[in-house]
């Protein structure tokens, strides 16, 4: 008998708003760290981005005639609380409340990140962002403002955008932190502030709605470079840290014990304070989601005892020559896919969530034909593929399957170059011009998914 997906799977599209919205000076918005020139980030690619604030209701359309019915956006912080601690901006909160109504009138379930990059400036300039306790604490009343305002319409929520990159070399860009000279304690801090307020802000949820929250990770399927037992030791510790770590909290309410070890052996400072312990354990997750485009290989033979393990892939990331890749050498790996899938359930007893998943390309319409964007098709075809492995197989239980920024949106670096939609957006006129795969993604939805061709 053919196996048939779940009828309450979800199939939708991905974004962030400093990568979608635009309007960063309309509406009462304050400015965020992308909104000018902050660590090495051009303002200008961010300012308007694909124009959402203006365009939301066509993207909506054409979600639903894409059979999409989920959507995960992010609520800009500084569009709600300008300074980032002060009053709230009641026309941002009407902006997405319209959002939201729009949304589930079309048949779409929402689901709302409330942090994905973009710190207020003040706070940032202030106060070095979530290297600061204080700012932990707006963070969390802000998110508690919006859990209010909403969770009796949106029942699915995300804290934290791939709240492991705040665990690793880079944090800094992530967390609306400006200081120049940075130390691992201060890696450690603002990786423990944040997951003190993605626990509090679940706790606070789970007391007040009938809604769901999970933790996010930013995974990457990493095999070693060789066979030596070097490699596979040095991919096991990163593994415990960057990912097994996080788990540990949205599964079980505390740390790994293998890091809390690491933290006391190099005397690591990371304002853990008395009551800490009782709100990680008070702060589990419904479920586990996750990002993911690509593996990579660790090669470890650059390596010692003295490399934290938080900076392994700073030094030891290689590509796979086996596989195909991208013209940024992103891999593609389907396998690797559902490798992720399987080990987070099994190992962690938590419903799985993909919530990111594409591949960058670079595409120019010539104002006439019909972008025939092919290996995107076969990218998600086979992701599709193995997941639907990883649930009849496998035994996972895959609450369902977003993609990112299937309307195309500028990429992590500012430029629009790298497009990962099904819906191409000029970036002069904002016009949009369905692609190839958006046929082929509303098939797909339209079977839920039994029919991938």
């Amino acid at each position: 008998m053919e196996n048939k997906m779940p009828k309450d799977f979800f199939w939708g599209n991905s974004t962030s708003s400093m990568q979608t919205e635009g309007g960063w000076n309309e509406g009462g918005k304050g400015p965020s760290v992308y909104d000018v020139n902050t660590v090495g980030r051009s303002a200008k690619d961010w300012q308007v981005t694909n124009d959402n604030y203006h365009h939301y209701s066509q993207d909506l359309d054409l979600m639903k005639e894409m059979n999409m019915n989920m959507y995960r956006f992010q609520i800009s912080w500084s569009r709600i609380v300008p300074d980032g601690d002060g009053e709230f901006n009641e026309e941002g909160i009407a902006f997405y409340n319209r959002l939201i109504d729009d949304l589930l009138a079309r048949g779409i379930e929402p689901m709302i990140c409330l942090y994905h990059f973009d710190m207020p400036l003040n706070l940032a300039e202030k106060y070095n962002g979530f290297l600061s306790r204080k700012v932990k604490e707006a963070f969390v009343r802000f998110g508690q403002e919006m859990m209010k305002r909403f969770a009796d319409k949106v029942k699915y929520w995300i804290v934290f955008n791939e709240h492991n990159l705040y665990f690793a070399d880079g944090f800094e860009h992530y967390s609306g932190v400006l200081k120049k000279e940075l130390t691992l304690s201060d890696m450690y801090t603002v990786f423990h502030h944040t997951m003190l307020a993605h626990c509090e802000l679940t706790q606070f949820l789970h007391e007040n709605f009938e809604a769901k929250i999970g933790g996010m990770l930013a995974t990457t399927e990493i095999y070693p470079a060789t066979f030596s037992p070097k490699d596979n030791l040095y991919l096991r510790k990163f593994d415990e840290f960057y990912n097994r770590n996080l788990c540990d909290v949205y599964a079980f309410g505390h740390y790994s014990h293998e890091v809390m070890t690491y933290v006391k052996n190099q005397n690591i400072q990371m304002d853990f304070q008395k009551g800490d312990e009782e709100i990680l354990k008070n702060g589990i997750s419904d479920f586990i989601s996750f990002s993911y485009y690509r593996s990579i290989l660790l090669d470890a033979s650059q390596l010692t005892e003295n490399d934290a393990p938080n900076s392994y892939l700073t030094k030891g990331m290689k590509l796979n020559p086996l596989l195909e890749h991208n013209q940024w050498d992103w891999s593609i790996d389907p396998e690797g896919f559902r490798r992720i899938l399987s080990r987070l359930y099994n190992e962690f007893g938590l419903p799985v969530f993909p919530i990111e998943n594409g591949i960058g390309q670079s595409e120019i319409w010539d104002g006439k034909t019909k972008i025939a964007d092919d290996l995107r098709i076969s990218y998600h075809q086979k992701h599709l593929e193995a997941m639907k492995k990883a649930i009849f197989t496998d035994g996972v239980e895959v609450m369902g399957y977003l993609g990112w920024g299937l309307i195309d949106i500028p990429a992590s670096s500012g430029a629009i170059d790298k497009r990962y939609g099904a819906v191409y957006v000029d970036s002069k006129s904002h016009k949009r011009i369905p692609k190839k795969s958006f046929h082929w993604f509303k098939n797909v939805f339209a079977s839920n998914g039994d029919h991938l061709d």
